[in-house]
Formats: structure tokens, C-alpha cells, sequence
């Protein structure tokens, strides 16, 4: 079982992301590459979860990107 993504880690350059292991920037253990794989907020900025392409259409009011109502939990 995958392990819960954190959307906004306190230090996310202390971590390799490429994997569930998680291992620390210094001693990567599972040989994803020579260097460790950045976290999306530090590529894409602290609101990166929001993000959508410029080109995609935008949702109608009141409604989820999985097709919920507001105020539904979306499950990921």
C-alpha cells in the first residue's frame, strides 16, 4: 500500500520523492538515479495542488474536478 502523499512537507529538500521510501536526501536506498527526485511544491510553488494546464476547460460552477458536488471529499 502506497503511503499518504503530503501536499506541503516542512522541509521537502531533506527527501527523495521518487519512491514510498522516502529515504533522506543524503542516503537514497532504492537507486531511482545519482540525485534525489524534488517534491512538486518545490518545483511548482506551495499552491502546485491547484495547478491545471492553461488549456483545459474549465469545471462549471459549484462542481469537483471528479464530477462531485462542493463539499464532497475526493478520494485520491
Amino acid at each position: 500500500m502506497a503511503k499518504k502523499f503530503p501536499l506541503h512537507p516542512k522541509h521537502p529538500e531533506r527527501i527523495c520523492w521518487g519512491c514510498d521510501k522516502y529515504c533522506p536526501a543524503d542516503d537514497l536506498a532504492c537507486g531511482n538515479g545519482s540525485d534525489r527526485t524534488q517534491h512538486p511544491m518545490e518545483l511548482l510553488g506551495e499552491d502546485w495542488a491547484e495547478w491545471r494546464p492553461l488549456d483545459a476547460p474549465s469545471l462549471p460552477a459549484g462542481e469537483s474536478e471528479a464530477g462531485d458536488s462542493e463539499g464532497s471529499e475526493r478520494h485520491r
